[in-house]
């Protein structure tokens, strides 16, 4: 199956007499977003504060602002849209999603009783030379900028979408206005700030995909039933809608590209750098489990919604729609509350409005916590260790700063790439945190003989084992999503490159600290000889 793109601003799903009202509300919500961001940015100078809120998060606090942190506007737009499109597929990805939240679970509380709250921090826990922390800079780069690069594009696509154009163009100048906007937000944020907009999009997210799913469903009479049943026959294959096979991503390619998958959205979800940045700022590590709990449960309603949001959008919708905005489904949520109510009613301004802003929310939020632990990780990590350390003023400064250059950066690369299929840029990150950084915590937490060599083998052996699998792959060549179909290098049977790169990547941290402690014993017991020997000659 493939979807064909607009080339011309074809749809226009608000309409022209509600265009001016939602335009209007959408802009004065965006004022008082940023007006608000203002207030909460703090005026303190110590970085501690600005880092980690000085660890004084409450757990439902932080449990809500983890939440949070999961509603990103590639989940509320890509997951429902890939529920619209491709069935259960789509499903099966958005139930693995709620798994990665238990491994998050697992870890939370070692993560905060090590008090660090960047990857270089805990990849010194072993070895306390610059090379460890270096890692874990290039590392949470190496996530954050394609995840920007991603986010950025999703957002231009749903903006562009309430002018009433879905042309390229009209993608791309939406994708820099609202980058400009969200890298203001990413600047002037701190972690506390950022958190009490999290807290605040998690129940307004949920009421609003809560009231566009039932009022979906008062179409059908309040039949559930009904409403999955059109969805299929709605969709662009009914007979395998409800299977497993329809995603052209994972479409011939087996059990074990689904196992590779799984592998990687739980592992790589569980260990982005903004989430260990978030739950390192929890009271004490109880208080980061409890935390976790909470986001647990709220994190599993948003994705049942989700669930139940891209069903409705199959069948009010329809797929072949959805499809012809964006291969991937992602303008699903807002064709689906342009069509509940009646074209004329004042509601209907209301609803696409209030999903707007919930999408403004969610890259808000989301561009802002990915660029604020990859700025902190820069500073913490680098700037702060070098032979002239920075002072409190200047650590503030300088995150301030390399969050600009990392949201104007991603905003470039975006917009120079927003014609091309970049959704692999995703899953290439949650494959570098799923290989790079998992490992490495399970080898710090459990096991003692890990040590700086095992930890550098397994990041940087992973680091390219992930690029190299994922650039012979089917998303890069040889299939119609692929981000170049037209050549065919994709060696690489499988999505993502998980299936192999994970279990390598705990294999040569295993090998590299077996090898130096072999060595060390080696010289251990030379030294000892030569003492014994010239003992023996005194």
């Amino acid at each position: 199956m493939r979807l064909t793109l607009l080339s011309s601003d074809a749809l226009d799903p608000v309409g022209s007499a509600a265009r001016g009202p939602v335009i209007t509300a959408f802009l004065l919500f965006i004022g008082l977003c940023l007006l608000w961001v203002l207030t909460l940015a703090t005026q303190d100078d110590r970085p501690e504060q600005l880092y980690t809120a000085e660890r004084s998060l409450s757990p439902v606090f932080n449990g809500f602002a983890m939440a949070g942190e999961h509603i990103t506007v590639l989940t509320l737009f890509a997951a429902s849209g890939a529920v619209a499109l491709f069935g259960y597929d789509g499903f099966a990805t958005v139930v693995t999603s709620v798994i990665a939240l238990g491994v998050l679970l697992l870890l939370a509380r070692k993560i905060r009783d090590t008090g660090c709250f960047t990857l270089g921090g805990l990849f010194s826990l072993r070895a306390s030379e610059p090379g460890p922390r270096a890692a874990g800079v290039v590392v949470t780069l190496v996530i954050t900028i394609p995840l920007l690069m991603v986010l950025l594009r999703a957002a231009g696509i749903s903006a562009a979408l309430l002018i009433g154009l879905s042309s390229h163009q009209a993608q791309v100048a939406c994708t820099v206005l609202m980058g400009c906007l969200v890298a203001f937000f990413a600047a002037v944020a701190d972690l506390r700030g950022a958190g009490f907009v999290q807290v605040v999009k998690v129940p307004v997210t949920l009421v609003t995909l809560a009231v566009v799913t039932l009022l979906a469903l008062r179409k059908f009479s309040w039949d559930p039933g009904e409403l999955v049943s059109t969805a299929v026959e709605r969709s662009m294959a009914p007979d395998g809608y409800l299977s497993p096979g329809l995603w052209a991503h994972t479409a011939g390619l087996g059990p074990l590209n689904t196992i590779s998958d799984f592998i990687v959205v739980t592992l790589g979800t569980a260990t982005m750098p903004h989430l260990i940045l978030r739950v390192a700022a929890s009271r004490s590590g109880r208080s980061a489990r409890r935390s976790m709990s909470i986001a647990a449960g709220l994190t599993g309603v948003f994705f049942l919604l989700l669930i139940t949001t891209g069903f409705a959008a199959a069948a009010v919708v329809g797929s072949e729609e959805i499809g012809a905005v964006d291969a991937n489904g992602q303008a699903a949520p807002i064709l689906l509350a342009s069509r509940v109510l009646g074209h004329e009613s004042a509601g209907r301004v209301v609803l696409i409005t209030v999903v707007a802003c919930v999408a403004f929310l969610a890259v808000l939020t989301a561009v802002a916590s990915v660029t604020f632990a990859a700025a902190v990780s820069v500073v913490d990590d680098v700037l702060a260790r070098v032979r002239r350390p920075l002072t409190d003023t200047g650590a503030l400064s300088a995150v301030r700063l390399v969050v600009g250059i990392l949201c104007v950066g991603g905003l470039s690369l975006s917009a120079a790439v927003h014609r091309h299929p970049v959704e692999f840029l995703f899953t290439f990150s949650l494959s570098v945190a799923a290989t790079c950084v998992f490992p490495v915590l399970i080898y710090t937490f459990y096991w003692p003989a890990f040590d700086r060599q095992g930890l550098l083998w397994s990041v940087y052996g992973g680091l390219f084992l992930c690029t190299l699998l994922t650039v012979f792959s089917p998303t890069v060549s040889g299939t119609a999503y692929a981000l170049w179909p037209e050549l065919s290098f994709d060696w690489y049977a499988f999505h993502t490159p998980g299936l192999v790169s994970v279990p390598a990547a705990f294999l040569l941290g295993w090998l590299g600290s077996t090898r130096s402690s072999a060595r060390r014993k080696s010289v251990r017991a030379s030294e000892a000889g030569g003492a014994d020997h010239g003992a023996y000659h005194r």
